[in-house]
């Protein structure tokens, strides 16, 4: 009955299109409205106002000749609802078969004109610079019809021959850089190992220069406090000394194995006498 007298109610998913003698007329918003069917006003279609989804594949070839697959993803809903906006309503309606067809064209006229001249590689870095190309041709495009695209995601995908290629590559080269670091780290252990043994044997040399300076300073102090006494005295006084220290400390050690040796009271008077005999015979050998 509110039909028939030319009552009609607009949901709020939805604007209609109201013509008046075939004409197009006005946008009618959600909510109840007057429709004079008898003065020839008619109710023609229906836009959606809630957000919809659009998922776009499109195949296409880098400038290196390498198939790609571009995935598009875009979120769109129509925003013309004032007064000022009619003429978008109807261009929305009469102009364009669908909204979603019209953003299709536009997301593959811009990707076929951009991804053929780039080459794989640059393709694929470049993927955000093609997306903001998608967004400066879409987003005007479907603004005159009052659409607003609300968000959009670009993502490229090589054939799966090539993918399995540059993953290839890719793990060659992780690997190359493996080994040079490997080979880098031996070099500095090297060198370490190197600066090491260098740095013990300066101190070796200084233990040895501070020992012959100590036994220096010795025969020094023993000469000038015992007239008569030469250097050979004292040496042979440090050589037997050094003779029993070795002795008690073999003695005394706990993992110390059996030791045989002349030893006795007739032999200890000649124990300076054989290692100076063979010192002596040392220094032959070497001269």
């Amino acid at each position: 009955m509110g039909q028939a007298l030319g009552c009609v109610r607009v949901q709020e998913s939805n604007v209609a299109i109201m013509e008046k003698c075939g004409k197009f007329k006005n946008v009618l918003k959600p909510g109840c409205h007057y429709v004079p069917w008898c003065f020839g006003c008619n109710i023609v279609g229906r836009i959606p106002l809630s957000l919809q989804p659009l998922d776009i594949r499109c195949e296409t070839k880098t400038q290196d000749d390498v198939s790609v697959t571009v995935y598009a993803s875009v979120q769109y809903r129509y925003g013309a609802l004032e007064e000022k906006d009619k003429e978008k309503a109807r261009a929305a309606f009469y102009n364009i078969t669908s909204a979603k067809a019209q953003i299709r064209v536009c997301i593959e006229d811009v990707i076929g004109d951009r991804v053929p001249n780039l080459e794989l590689n640059d393709a694929i870095e470049r993927k955000n610079e093609i997306k903001r190309a998608v967004e400066d041709k879409l987003k005007p495009a479907m603004n005159c019809l009052g659409y607003e695209i609300q968000a959009l995601t670009i993502d490229l995908e090589p054939d799966v021959k090539v993918k399995t290629e540059m993953n290839e590559k890719r793990a060659a080269a992780i690997k190359a850089l493996k080994v040079k670091a490997d080979i880098e780290l031996q070099i500095e252990q090297a060198k370490g190992d190197a600066e090491s043994k260098y740095l013990s044997g300066v101190g070796i040399a200084r233990q040895r220069k501070e020992i012959v300076d100590g036994l220096r300073d010795s025969v020094r102090a023993f000469t000038d406090r015992v007239p008569g006494a030469t250097g050979k005295d004292v040496m042979d006084m440090e050589l037997v000394t050094q003779y029993f220290e070795t002795m008690k400390e073999i003695g005394t050690s706990s993992k110390a194995s059996h030791v045989f040796l002349l030893h006795g009271p007739d032999a200890v008077k000649d124990i300076s006498a054989q290692i100076r005999d063979d010192l002596l015979q040392g220094n032959v050998a070497n001269n």
